[in-house]
């Protein structure tokens, strides 16, 4: 038992070590957030713990040298007077706070073997974080603003999107920030219309139809991408999604028949048990002992399968609005199937198995129309179209 509390003693100090020469390590290399992470979870476990110790004289380094080093970054970035720093400076002096306020709720921290407590320098930065979150919010919407009253493309609208959300998240309400979110929202989406084309000789049904082109049942909107079955007549539309349906192949309609021979023996009555003799045994009670009597029974089961398959095929194509040019073309295929299965018999019925018996109770029944099998056929034209939408980027 004393080895055992040795073994584990030796155990929890040799991995404490460990992790205190990690993190010693990561003050060497300039890690310092590692380090403070470290040290402010092991000492807000137990800072009195005497193995912790280390944690405090390596939070105290490695809080003075990343205050250093961020302000050294914030004058710079000061000096170097570009208003693009303005969200580096606001971060700095943010993270600057937020380390602060991980680090208070533990002081005091007394170094025992110094008899001190470690020293952090806190300050306010509050002024300071207000200040050059103001002045980032002024650039972030002049910058926005700019891009959005001399976008050309779509991505120019879409940065200036960003920008303006990102101030919004920063100082809600920000001046008209909401309104122009909306409008650069809106500049920057593009727009599909989807077109259907029946390019075979056969009627495609109405409700496949409008399934197909039931676009709020794909669930395929995204923030910059609408599609719309139902052209809007105030929108420019940057695509056109044609759906061409080339061909669609019905089969006939066709019953096949199987046969199938069974036999078996099943009981038919009984007979006594004869001895030698050709006298009928009794048993000990003097009753007279039977057996079961076998006889061998046929049955021809017949089982019919009718089918139609339907198949339809097509291309899905891409097209640009403003050149008239074809940007994407991507097959189209889908089948279905209509199969069922019903049986007769004719013979003794007790030479079937089960499975078999339970066929008999089913009948033929009417074949789909054709229309029917087309629009059978339509789930997994959607799932093929949801995957192409999926693939197809703009």
């Amino acid at each position: 038992m004393r080895k055992f509390l040795l073994l584990t003693t030796v155990s929890l100090f040799l991995a404490s070590c460990g992790g205190v020469k990690k993190t010693q390590e990561a003050i060497n290399t300039g890690n310092y957030i590692s380090v403070i992470q470290t040290s402010v979870k092991n000492l807000a476990a137990n800072k009195t713990k005497k193995s912790n110790q280390p944690y405090i004289a390596l939070l105290e380094d490695a809080f003075k040298k990343n205050t250093e080093r961020e302000l050294n970054k914030i004058t710079f970035l000061k000096k170097d007077g570009n208003a693009a720093n303005y969200e580096n400076i606001f971060n700095a002096y943010s993270r600057l706070k937020n380390i602060q306020e991980q680090i208070k709720p533990l002081l005091p921290l007394r170094i025992t073997e110094e008899n001190r407590n470690a020293k952090f320098d806190i300050k306010n930065y509050d002024d300071k974080i207000l200040s050059s979150k103001k002045q980032l919010a002024e650039y972030l919407y002049s910058n926005a603003s700019n891009l959005l009253a001399n976008a050309v493309q779509k991505e120019d609208y879409r940065r200036a999107y960003d920008d303006f959300n990102y101030l919004n998240e920063l100082s809600p309400n920000y001046a008209d920030s909401r309104v122009k979110i909306e409008e650069a929202h809106s500049k920057g989406i593009d727009y599909i219309k989807v077109r259907l084309v029946n390019s075979t000789d056969k009627i495609i049904p109405v409700r496949l139809e409008d399934d197909l082109l039931n676009f709020n049942t794909y669930g395929l909107n995204s923030l910059w991408t609408e599609y719309h079955t139902s052209p809007v007549n105030n929108i420019v539309y940057d695509y056109e999604m044609q759906v061409d349906f080339r061909d669609i192949n019905i089969s006939p309609e066709q019953i096949r028949e199987k046969e199938l021979v069974k036999e078996t023996q099943v009981k038919d009555g009984f007979k006594y048990v004869l001895d030698e003799d050709g006298q009928v045994v009794v048993d000990e009670d003097g009753n007279k002992v039977k057996t079961d009597k076998f006889k061998t029974v046929t049955c021809n089961f017949y089982q019919f399968t009718q089918s139609k398959t339907a198949q339809v095929t097509g291309v899905v194509s891409y097209v640009d609005l403003k050149t008239q040019q074809q940007v994407n073309s991507y097959p189209l295929s889908s089948e279905f199937a209509f199969i069922h299965n019903y049986a007769n018999y004719r013979g003794d019925k007790r030479a079937l198995s089960s499975d078999l018996i339970s066929m008999l109770s089913l009948k033929s029944v009417q074949f789909p129309s054709n229309e029917q099998m087309v629009y059978d056929a339509g789930e997994d034209l959607k799932a093929n179209i949801k995957r192409i939408i999926n693939s197809q980027k703009f």
